[in-house]
């Protein structure tokens, strides 16, 4: 195996699970070197060594793309104007301006493409690959088809060249312009090969067994299989051992019932899954690292057993927040993926809905790796659905809205020149005006989408806007991104009126006059405290403080109001050890949190059932606040969960089947590349649980 990728749903682990895995391979292979790398624009591979310096045969390196894209800008600007000047009636400083804005999306694609030669030259024995949330992952897989329509771009730039060079000289010579580009086409290829390559590239996607993670999971595999990406090993993290211990039990049984859900899942059928127990300790420095993979078990199915029973845990906080006052706009709920994000977006809506009787309020989510429908257990589109009285959620479709933007351009502008020179041949002209709009800076089809929401913030549209974002590394590039975009506009505005006795584009210059506007008004907004705020959202472990950190410091930068933090699915305190030590973990850290942010009010908001479904997230968000006419703080302290009664007339928690594992050791396949050993056959497998202390061969029910 060459090349190993890891993703999944942001927070499930599965940067701990690439570095646990390049580590071990480096211990076990000395000979061999191993390169870890990571592509997600919130980085924390270093933070999972905790400084520790890794084995001198494994290299760990946080890859900056932009430097890589700026790299490529500065080695190819003058080719890239040389390309436009040949084939376009633009003059140089049209040319400058769209060359310097021109780079679709490249920056992760350059650092991908590094890593494809670095495969291809055999500059590692394996490459090991901490991939960003699924979403924006599955948007680098599909990037061969983004930069194909780029270098066709290009090419149509040079197509006219070549044809006048023929048709005046008679024969026509290839030149370096046409080796540039054939060389770039060429090296996106080649990366498609190696994706598609199931000998030497494999991915493998990291879960927890929980459904928002499941369902995610179960889109991804299916969109890798769409992409033909090799998907052999699912890796269920974080599995909770048996215990006497009410939180732990609960916590557990949710997990049996997802896992036996997984187990009659067509979709991991074929895939062999790997049960990680839940490690009291943060997986963080070199021995840490070594345990993740001590022992894995393979999950497998079990007999049914007497099924289990259980309170639901309710929903409890520490020290609930004022609601935003009611003439609030716009919420942004940010933090590193997996921290509980879209659920408390989705019970806030619900409290405010309910507290603010009569105002309208829109629930979306800019996300690309959807997961507001599952939270609200209702299906969801681009279009507004209503939810409960007052709110309306809906989950956007960024890329479809920037197509039909494309669409309407190349439509719009075809019929111009048709009714201007219809008598004229335009080929040429016309392919290089319509594929300017492919030269977009990268997530402008978000951003558009964001902004056109926008537009229903009026009288007659919505009251309030909440919007659950993506993770923090790619929400911190769209917060960023309007600057960039406001440059494209201008571009093309110029262009546009530079040339109006040339072509006239009346409906495609009104919208994106709009878009423009749209952009300053979501910029004004966001930093008006009067009117928005961004909601950071944690979990209690250092990883997520490191990210939590970094979040806070970008909005400080981009003037966006951060007014509270919630430290989300902490462990109450309790006689487990389990439990005992996970608190013990998680007060550290939360001291951390209040020394780093003394003004900044936190909401501890601690484990509980799942939380989906409009009836279970009204109940969160009843407690996530403050009642509007009691200005006091309820700030009781939560006892400990694990003393948890069953309460009056609650449902109880049923599993409909017990499941099991079987030890087994590392994942063999992972490392039979680097041993130069085929591959093992296959074999169907089930879901199970891990059990502490399994020594034999046998499937033991948990």
């Amino acid at each position: 195996m060459r090349l190993l990728l890891f993703g999944g749903k942001g927070g499930v682990g599965k940067t701990t699970a690439s570095a646990a895995t390049a580590l071990e391979l480096a211990l076990r292979h000395p000979e061999r070197s191993l390169l870890l790398v990571s592509t997600d624009p919130a980085h924390s591979l270093q933070d999972s060594f905790s400084g520790a310096e890794p084995p001198a045969n494994l290299k760990v390196l946080e890859l900056d793309a932009q430097a890589y894209l700026d790299d490529f800008q500065e080695k190819n600007r003058q080719r890239l104007r040389e390309i436009a000047s040949r084939g376009t009636f633009l003059d140089e400083e049209d040319i400058n301006r769209f060359t310097e804005l021109s780079l679709p999306g490249m920056d992760e694609l350059m650092a991908f493409l590094e890593i494809s030669r670095w495969v291809k030259e055999g500059a590692y024995d394996a490459i090991i690959m901490d991939t960003a949330p699924t979403g924006h992952t599955l948007r680098l897989m599909e990037m061969p088809d983004m930069i194909r329509k780029w270098l066709e771009a290009l090419d149509a730039l040079l197509a006219k060249h070549r044809y006048m060079k023929k048709l005046f000289r008679g024969s026509y010579e290839r030149d370096d312009l046409d080796h540039f580009i054939e060389g770039l086409a060429a090296s996106v290829k080649q990366m498609e090969k190696l994706l598609k390559d199931h000998r030497q590239c494999r991915f493998v996607p990291v879960m927890l067994a929980e459904a928002l993670s499941i369902e995610e999971t179960l889109d991804l595999i299916r969109e890798l299989q769409r992409l033909r990406i090799g998907v052999a090993d699912v890796v269920i993290n974080r599995l909770y051992p048996e215990s006497s211990c009410l939180t732990c039990r609960h916590i557990r049984t949710r997990q049996l019932q997802e896992l036996d859900r997984i187990f009659h899942e067509p979709v991991f059928s074929h895939l062999r899954l790997w049960g990680v127990p839940m490690h009291p300790e943060e997986i963080r420095g070199m021995e840490s690292l070594r345990s993740f993979w001590e022992g894995p078990m393979e999950v497998l199915p079990a007999p049914v057993e007497k099924p289990l029973s259980l309170p639901p845990l309710k929903p409890r906080v520490d020290s609930p927040i004022p609601l935003p006052p009611p003439e609030t706009a716009m919420l942004v709920f940010a933090g590193k993926g997996g921290v509980g994000k879209t659920t408390l977006a989705c019970a806030t809506a619900m409290r405010l809905a309910r507290a603010y009787t009569g105002k309208r309020i829109l629930l979306f989510s800019a996300d690309p790796a959807h997961s507001l429908a599952d939270c609200l257990n209702m299906p969801l589109g681009p279009k507004p659905k209503q939810a409960a009285p007052g709110l309306w959620a809906m989950e956007m479709d960024a890329i479809a809205d920037f197509f039909a933007l494309k669409n309407q351009y190349r439509k719009e502008l075809a019929d111009f020149l048709s009714r201007l020179m219809p008598n004229l041949d335009l080929t040429f002209d016309r392919e290089v005006m319509e594929r300017i709009m492919d030269l977009s800076p990268p997530g402008i089809d978000e951003l558009m989408a964001l902004a056109a929401v926008m537009d229903s913030l009026t009288p007659e549209g919505y009251d309030l806007l909440i919007l659950d974002a993506a993770p923090t590394g790619h929400l911190i590039r769209l917060l960023e991104l309007p600057e960039i975009i406001e440059g494209w506009l201008k571009a093309f505005f110029s262009l546009f009126l530079k040339y109006r006795k040339i072509f006239r584009l009346p409906g495609i210059s009104q919208r994106l006059v709009r878009l423009s506007k749209d952009l300053k008004r979501l910029r004004a907004i966001l930093r008006d405290p009067s009117q928005a705020a961004l909601y950071a959202t944690s979990i209690l472990t250092e990883m997520s403080f490191a990210e939590t950190t970094d979040l806070v410091a970008a909005c400080g930068r981009l003037e966006i109001p951060v007014p509270c933090l919630f430290l989300n699915m902490a462990t109450p305190d309790g006689p487990d050890p389990l439990c005992a030590s996970l608190f013990r973990r998680e007060s550290v850290v939360r001291g951390k949190f209040a020394t780093a942010f003394p003004g900044v009010r936190q909401t501890v908001v601690y484990l509980q059932s799942d939380p989906r479904g409009i009836e279970n997230l009204d109940a969160l968000g009843a407690i996530l606040y403050r009642a509007p006419r009691d200005g006091s703080t309820k700030n009781r302290r939560s006892r400990t969960l694990c003393r948890h009664s069953r309460g009056g007339g609650n449902p109880e928690i049923v599993i409909p089947a017990q499941v099991g594992i079987q030890r087994s050791s590392f994942p063999r396949r992972w490392e039979s590349r680097i041993q130069g050993s085929g591959f093992p056959r296959i074999k169907k497998y089930g879901a199970g649980l891990v059990k502490p202390g399994m020594t034999d061969g046998k499937a033991q029910h948990v």
